[in-house]
């Protein structure tokens, strides 16, 4: 039940309860009139009590109420007997003036007053047992659990872990061994419509907090409870205008972008402002539908001060598309990105200023991406070499051409086809050089194709894909950091291919099964198969 009240709703009952005090301060002398004027004011206060009974007002509020309509009310008698003596001549002895409030007056306020109030307690729900409070349909609840086994497996030629590690792929930890493990992920997501305009989400999940690409848990912690990270946290803003066209999303949010995992892991979720235009999304719009996005997000904050040099890192983007329905059988769109790094290179230290530039250092790595130490030939008060710090050594502006095409061959099975092309245009040698001291080779390019055919999602049961992707991505193509994290156990410089096959064994619980094999495109020898199966339930 609403524990509150309209202002409009306020200011009827006082102008209700002043109209029923007004009948006892004037001593209304025709008896039909007061009789109504005392039917109006028990009324009134009669409505007052169910309100306070049903607690929708305190009976502070509603004394306070009622004490306010009647000091309105003799305040009201005594300025309208002023006024009428004023403009008419004094009054016989014995003669008794009545300021008159009409029938028709009355009945318009009493009127008034029930149907507001029936309307509030209908769609508030006063008093129906049967019924869950309004706020209950604003709020909705969603989910999915997926438990399963993964394998990962290496090629005998490659290269041992350390190798990699003196390199700057820190994060590379196994080369060689084999390794069996059972997997588990949770989420949980509440979407609120908080007005017409605005709603929030917030989601929940397992996983490492500290690895943005990834919200799997591999069991085995010596039977110590999961941890729930905020996962998603935002607030967003549509213009209720004839025709909404565009929004605001602010706080940690989805991908905003049209995009695939050769850029942006699907797990990845953004930090930022976004704004969204897609003002033709609703059925029955044309059938060439433009959209655009664009955002400003924050990727490593930073405090400048006299031992902290480095500046702070984000990204903004900018995406522009196109998406083509014809019909219900086939539908196409296409979208092309640009997403500009800001600091995301490294700045070396020096014996003058040691430690100053070390947060110029990403806060997490996968693999691939050329790095250097920013701490190379620095020393302590000792004369002992410092402990290395890498950082990624190419400025990162990526030009993102992104495209799909969805047919209906025979409803319900569909046949998808999915494109993608990056290009690292901010992959500066020169730079790159002085800050390695080696002629690195600009590899900046990566391209994913994708083609599956089956039902576009597991819905019912017996829906069913299958699909095959081939994967080609560059050591210094995209971020690292941010692309998926399964092929090749995550990061750039990779190529192969993945097999997938997905069967829905009842309503929205279904198995998931892919096959990765991938390989490393040049420095380093790196391969690498991983073989995943995981049951999934949707809530």
């Amino acid at each position: 039940m609403n524990t509150k009240v309209s202002t409009h709703m306020i200011k009827r009952l006082q102008l209700t309860a002043m109209v029923a005090a007004l009948s006892l301060a004037c001593n209304v002398s025709h008896a039909d009139e007061r009789a109504d004027l005392e039917t109006l004011k028990q009324t009134t206060i009669n409505l007052i009590q169910i309100l306070v009974q049903q607690g929708v007002l305190t009976q502070e509020k509603a004394d306070a109420l009622v004490q306010q309509a009647q000091t309105q009310a003799l305040a009201t008698v005594k300025a309208a007997n002023a006024q009428t003596a004023a403009n008419s001549a004094p009054p016989v002895a014995g003669e008794i003036r009545v300021p008159y409030v009409p029938e028709s007056l009355r009945k318009q306020i009493a009127d008034s007053v029930r149907e507001e109030v029936v309307a509030q307690a209908k769609a508030e729900r006063w008093g129906d047992v049967n019924m869950v409070p309004e706020w209950v349909d604003r709020l909705k609840w969603s989910g999915d659990i997926r438990v399963g086994y993964e394998n990962d497996d290496f090629g005998n030629g490659n290269a041992p872990e350390y190798v990699f590690q003196a390199q700057g792929d820190t994060g590379v930890k196994n080369t060689l061994a084999e390794r069996d493990r059972l997997r588990m992920r949770a989420r949980l997501a509440l979407d609120a419509t908080v007005t017409p305009e605005t709603s929030a989400g917030l989601r929940l999940t397992t996983g490492n907090a500290a690895d943005p690409t990834s919200t799997t848990q591999t069991m085995g912690n010596y039977d110590e409870k999961y941890t729930f990270s905020l996962d998603r946290a935002f607030i967003r803003y549509q213009p209720q205008f004839e025709q909404p066209w565009a929004s605001i999303t602010a706080g940690r949010m989805p991908n905003p972008f049209f995009s695939t995992n050769l850029v942006w892991n699907d797990n990845l979720n953004f930090e930022g402002v976004a704004v969204t235009s897609d003002p033709f999304s609703i059925a029955g719009q044309p059938v060439w539908r433009p959209f655009a996005t664009f955002g400003i997000f924050p990727l490593q904050d930073l405090e400048r001060s006299t031992s902290n040099q480095a500046n702070i890192k984000y990204m903004v983007g900018t995406q522009v598309g196109l998406d083509w329905v014809p019909g219900l059988n086939k539908r196409a769109k296409i979208g092309l990105a640009y997403y500009d790094y800001h600091n995301m290179a490294g700045q070396p230290n020096s014996n003058a200023t040691p430690n100053t530039f070390d947060s110029s250092a990403p806060n997490f790595m996968q693999r691939g991406n050329t790095k250097f130490n920013i701490d190379n030939g620095v020393v302590d008060s000792t004369g002992k070499a410092l402990s290395p710090i890498f950082a990624l050594a190419s400025d990162f502006n990526l030009v993102d051409l992104t495209g799909s095409l969805d047919l209906t061959l025979s409803n319900p099975v569909h046949l998808m086809v999915t494109g993608d092309y990056v290009q690292n245009i901010g992959f500066n040698a020169a730079r790159v050089q002085a800050l390695t001291g080696q002629n690195i080779a600009a590899e900046t390019t990566g391209y994913l194709f994708r083609t599956a055919v089956g039902m576009p999602t597991m819905l019912l049961r017996g829906d069913w894909q299958m699909s095959l992707a081939y994967r080609y991505l560059e050591k210094d193509a995209v971020v690292d950091a941010f692309t998926d994290s399964d092929f090749g156990l995550g990061g750039t410089n990779s190529q192969g291919y993945i097999l997938g096959f997905d069967y829905a064994t009842g309503k929205n619980t279904w198995w998931t099964v892919r096959y990765m094999s991938s390989n490393e495109i040049s420095g380093l020898p790196y391969s690498a198969t991983v073989l995943q199966a995981y049951f999934n339930a949707k809530f």
